[in-house]
């Protein structure tokens, strides 16, 4: 079985959840299944290419600029809901690890294996690690804000790699996205992408350890 020293992670929908931007859409006044379906089409939205591609994730004014105009799909329902949505949902210190993230993380720690995040970004996550305990764990912070590139440019994952010190083909990239984390094999990364799960719940962490370790 392959073995890796080092293990790199996507941010969002793999380590971390984002508050329901439902919820928001429901406290303002919103009917719930119409939030649910409303709230599931901008943010499938937001993972497509057609949306990475306008680069969200080089700064904050871009990324605020990019998210405020996915959520105009929730203003004719409630007036205000899209800076309401950004304020609510895209603070990322907001955001919460699922609740398998700090035991493998940690397991990987232990283990010896280098931990890297590769994120798509507009500003520094070491805080939010911090918040939650995790920044211990975490060698290695590949944020797309400082390198002017975004996944799934597969120089980012390179990038990330040799923030980690390692070649490329004794990594395991881990993300929720085929899309941007997929374009990892490119780079000769294996990739392990998480099918969903409902916030909150076991993420599928585990096959990592399992998988490679």
């Amino acid at each position: 079985m392959t073995r890796f020293s080092a293990a790199i992670f996507d941010f969002g929908d793999t380590l971390f959840y984002s508050p329901s931007g439902a919820d928001v859409l429901v406290d303002a006044g919103l009917e719930r299944s119409t939030a649910d379906r409303l709230w599931d089409e901008i943010w499938r939205a937001s993972k497509t290419a057609e949306e990475l591609a306008k680069g969200r994730d080089l700064g904050e004014k871009r990324h605020r600029e990019a998210w405020l105009s996915l959520f105009e799909r929730a203003e004719s329902y409630v007036p205000g809901a899209a800076q309401l949505l950004y304020e609510r949902v895209m603070n990322h210190d907001r955001w919460l690890p699922y609740p398998d993230a700090a035991p493998v993380l940690a397991e990987l720690h232990d283990r010896r294996v280098r931990v890297g995040v590769l994120s798509n970004i507009p500003s520094s996550l070491q805080r939010v690690f911090e918040l939650h305990g995790l920044a211990q764990y975490v060698d290695a912070y590949t944020e797309s804000y400082r390198h002017g590139r975004m996944k799934p440019d597969p120089e980012l994952f390179r990038i990330a790699c040799r923030d980690l010190d390692v070649v490329p083909a004794g990594a395991l990239m881990v993300g929720d996205s085929h899309v941007a984390d997929g374009a990892a094999v490119v780079t000769g990364m294996t990739t392990l992408i998480l099918p969903s799960v409902f916030a909150g719940e076991e993420r599928g962490l585990e096959h990592v350890l399992r998988l490679c370790f």
